[in-house]
């Protein structure tokens, strides 16, 4: 499949004229075949943690997808606050990778229930909730873990989503971060 310029978002080509850069026609390869050659592994898709049953809700060509957990490969969740560099609380480096692991797993539920992430047209919106001290105050930068995933497998303009971080001082079963999301699909047919 190509992808023409003419065929991104205009904020999008406004976004990398002022940066200097153009996007060149180039061949897609399949979301699944980059992430098995990245080496990247889904685990299964994650069920609901509560007393809710639609994880994901499409409205149109809108994906809305519920919060996700960091749940790492092996099963392990990953819990607790994260702090300033030298306090007893998690570091940032240990926050962005559960937003990672609820990058992973949001990515699993999304090809569960699309069955081919091809079908995604574009990742537009990631909400991050970071578990934190109060004097920690770069949520931002453990979303970096969760959109940085993103980016490595949808790639360009496909993987590039506006994004929001906010930090509480608490969040379900203590976990340091979670992560929804919302997808637009492509039109069928």
């Amino acid at each position: 499949m190509l992808r023409s310029t003419s065929a991104l978002n205009p904020l999008f080509k406004t976004f990398l004229a002022r940066q200097g850069k153009t996007c060149q026609r180039s061949a897609s390869i399949h979301v699944e075949a980059r992430m098995k050659e990245k080496g990247i592994e889904l685990p299964k898709a994650p069920t609901p943690a509560a007393n809710y049953n639609i994880v994901c809700h499409a409205a149109g060509n809108m994906l809305y997808v519920s919060g996700h957990l960091p749940f790492a490969v092996d099963g392990t969740l990953l819990t607790g606050a994260i702090g300033p560099e030298g306090s007893d609380a998690k570091t940032l480096e240990e926050g962005q990778l559960a937003a990672r692991y609820c990058g992973l797993n949001l990515i699993s539920t999304l090809k569960n229930h699309l069955g081919d992430l091809d079908r995604i047209e574009q990742v537009v919106k990631v909400f991050g909730i970071v578990n934190s001290t109060t004097d920690f105050k770069h949520q931002h930068k453990v979303m970096d873990g969760c959109s940085d995933f993103i980016m490595e497998v949808f790639e360009k303009p496909v993987g590039y989503h506006a994004r929001s971080a906010i930090g509480v001082n608490t969040l379900p079963l203590d976990i340091m971060v979670e992560v929804e999301a919302i997808v637009q699909l492509k039109p069928e047919g």
